[in-house]
């Protein structure tokens, strides 16, 4: 008896195992080579004195940001190649030459290794003074000039200490190389002289400033910006939306960039054939203090004002970017059909920024427009079934799987009866 319920339970569980086989096929080996460069992410922490300070959840603000930087190694794309650079974690002295001086490499840009880097982070302790135009430098020459994403992410709670050289000449510096390098920021202290300060360095790359006070907020943030340089690297293309439909550019399938000035409408045309599916999203980014509560609305518009469709979004300053989309079928024409085989669309992209005290409006706020115009669903396999889209084969394998599993655990339990009964 022992042994028919063991011959089941393995019969079970081959089945399952065919169907795990099924549902979900081998997935390619991390590390393998795609051809492409592979993105490259410098994060640069501030170990200077200050970052002693008791008033991150009730710890250092120098806790905070290792128990951010281990959570965020952790969760690295093996794709992406980490390094982390720091700034006065070495002179303790009173020297300015040599404290200006005081930038390292703790970690190499490179393939990352765990356990490594986890052991040099948790060897930091609040030092010196704060040379961020010297470390952003160095971060730049680690980061090299080759083909790939690049990505430098400065952690700071001050100002820079060495001036005359300015970071944000230095970040103006970087973007003149032509190396593709984007610099983002996030400021531990909210301090108006640091914000702008940040900035500027951050405006300068066409990266982001980000003002965090708890280590959740910037662990969710340093995580984002490493994600952000493993995506696929794509030039947008820049355009010029305009107050009106009448007037606005034709966009085809692509992504195109944009300034928008705070609370303003910009208004795009994009023509969609019978039977085609227009798909479209907006992303506006915060590149400069604002208050913290704004949002995003983008509309699809025929010329003659009726609205089609529309995607919105809300944020609270969590983030600095906000992000809707949305997609309309233009339905095949019938044969004896009078209407036009194409259609104009009005895309207006809308936002509800508006800057903190101080904060300079122009330019506008920068957004990210993508287009897509592809061929509207045909078939069943396109569209949703029964809310399950695509997973409708993976239901249909699991019900087969549990019906041959139920019909063989039948079987063998009559099999025992039968042979119980005979003895």
């Amino acid at each position: 008896m022992i042994r028919t319920q063991r011959l089941a339970a393995g019969v079970c569980a081959l089945l399952a195992t065919l169907a795990a086989g099924l549902v979900f096929p081998a997935a390619a080996r991390a590390g393998e080579p795609t051809g492409e460069a592979p993105p490259k992410v410098d994060l640069v922490l501030d170990v200077s004195g200050s970052m002693r300070t008791r008033d991150i959840d009730g710890g250092t603000r120098m806790a905070a940001a290792k128990q951010a930087f281990n959570e965020v190694l952790d969760a690295t794309p093996e794709e992406v190649q980490l390094g982390i650079g720091t700034l006065g974690a070495n002179y303790p002295g009173n020297d300015r030459q040599t404290g200006c001086k005081d930038t390292a490499q703790l970690y190499p840009v490179s393939t990352l290794d765990r356990t490594e880097a986890k052991t040099a982070v948790a060897t930091l302790s609040p030092t010196g003074w704060t040379p961020i135009g010297p470390a952003l430098l160095k971060a730049a020459d680690d980061l090299g000039s080759g083909a790939g994403s690049k990505r430098i992410v400065l952690i700071t709670d001050g100002e820079d200490t060495c001036a005359p050289l300015d970071p944000c000449e230095v970040a103006r510096e970087i973007a003149a190389k032509g190396i593709g390098t984007t610099i983002d920021t996030l400021g531990l202290v909210p301090s108006t002289k640091l914000n702008k300060q940040l900035s500027c360095i951050a405006e300068a790359t066409g990266g982001t400033y980000t003002s965090v006070e708890h280590t959740d907020e910037l662990t969710d943030k340093v995580n984002q910006l490493v994600d952000r340089a493993a995506d696929p690297v794509v030039t947008p293309v820049a355009t010029e939306g305009t107050g009106r439909c009448t007037d606005a550019p034709t966009l085809k399938s692509g992504l195109y960039t944009d300034r928008e000035e705070f609370g303003q409408e910009r208004w795009y045309r994009v023509d969609v054939q019978a039977g085609q599916e227009l798909r479209a999203s907006v992303s506006v980014a915060a590149d400069r203090a604002v208050n913290p509560a704004y949002g995003a609305l983008l509309r699809a518009v025929t010329v003659h004002g009726r609205e089609i469709v529309r995607g919105e979004a809300a944020g609270d300053g969590r983030t600095d970017v906000i992000s809707t989309g949305l997609r309309y079928p233009k339905p095949e024409r019938d044969d004896d059909s009078d209407k036009p085989a194409a259609e104009t669309v009005c895309l207006q992209v809308t936002n509800s920024f508006s800057a903190a005290s101080g904060v300079k409006t122009t330019p506008g706020l920068p957004l990210e427009l993508t287009v897509d115009v592809v061929d509207g669903p045909s078939h069943a396999s396109d569209v949703a079934s029964f809310g399950l889209g695509r997973g409708w084969w993976l239901l249909g394998v699991l019900v087969l799987v549990g019906f041959l599993a139920g019909l063989i655990w039948g079987w063998l339990s009559r099999w025992r009866v039968a042979v119980w009964r005979t003895n």
